[in-house]
């Protein structure tokens, strides 16, 4: 059984010489009388003489001490782990004798029992749900020292899993399935935020569109009215003449209009068929049913 002393070899030497020991605070020591025990030394200085049989067995620490234990199991879905669990645990000073006298190896005690328990829990379990119910298999650490060393004079005061180590390769393979899952919601998030996009375009396109179409029949039904308003003018200034002169008149002076713009232009690939004026008519006859079906639909 490890035990903290707290009395030097010379501290040891002199007592036995001068027939008296120190016992430091939060430390017990044992007295015997002739290989018997005798009684329990609290904390201070204490006669030891020695001629009469009176020897100190040994001290006994009632600080909490820590002890890490590295356990090898599988879990159900047979995948190998190191657990590593930390016991907490002291000595009771109302039970110094037990803890003294019934363990020989206190800490190798204490490992057999996490062993077994460790060893009995995590087989039941997958590695995920191992990770998930480390606390309870603390708690059943603890429950079970409890039980096993308090007939010792220990006391466990905490019983923690520390840790719960897969193998290299299956740690390798829980980040490349974690990985991989975070890249499917990338991909996901990526092709909702194109379809998002698709869609605020598509809504854009017909939006310019159905604008478009307002601006070009508002042109069409300005130029209609602008026609209207020449040729009804033109017919009252000029007596004689009706609207179709007057459009026929009006088509012939654009027609030549365009002739010049289209020579003034060195590049210019324009090409009229029929070419001529006499197919003025046949344009004017085209445009004037245009217009007028323009006007139906506007109004």
């Amino acid at each position: 059984m490890t035990f903290n002393f707290f009395v030097t070899s010379l501290d040891w030497k002199m007592g036995q010489v001068f027939g008296c020991v120190q016992v430091n605070q939060s430390t017990v020591a044992v007295k015997e009388q002739f290989g018997k025990f005798d009684e329990v030394l609290e904390p201070g200085c204490h006669c030891l003489p020695w001629c009469f049989g009176y020897q100190l067995a040994g001290l006994l620490s009632l600080r909490v001490q820590q002890l890490d234990v590295r356990c090898e199991t599988k879990t159900k879905d047979n995948v190998f782990v190191n657990v590593v669990a930390s016991v907490q645990y002291q000595a009771l000073a109302q039970h110094t004798v037990d803890a003294f006298y019934k363990l020989s190896n206190t800490n190798a005690q204490i490992q057999a029992y996490v062993f077994d328990v460790i060893r009995a829990s995590v087989p039941r379990l997958n590695l995920d749900a191992a990770f998930e119910h480390k606390d309870e298999i603390a708690k059943t650490v603890e429950n079970e020292l409890e039980k096993a060393m308090s007939a010792y004079g220990f006391e466990i005061v905490q019983a923690l899993i520390v840790d719960i180590e897969p193998d290299s390769q299956v740690k390798r393979a829980m980040n490349e399935i974690n990985a991989a899952a975070r890249l499917r919601v990338v991909a996901n998030e990526k092709a909702e935020a194109e379809k998002i996009q698709q869609i605020k375009r598509a809504e854009g396109e017909a939006e310019s569109k159905y604008l478009s179409g307002l601006g070009i029949a508002r042109q069409r039904q300005a130029i209609v009215d602008g026609l209207r308003e020449s040729v009804l003018a033109f017919s009252h200034h000029v007596p004689g003449t009706t609207p179709k002169d007057v459009m026929d008149m009006v088509l012939v002076t654009q027609y030549f209009d365009t002739m010049k713009d289209i020579g003034a232009s060195s590049k210019s690939s324009s090409v009229f068929i029929p070419h001529g004026p006499g197919a003025v008519k046949d344009i004017a006859s085209q445009i004037r049913e245009g217009l007028l079906q323009a006007e139906s639909v506007a109004n």
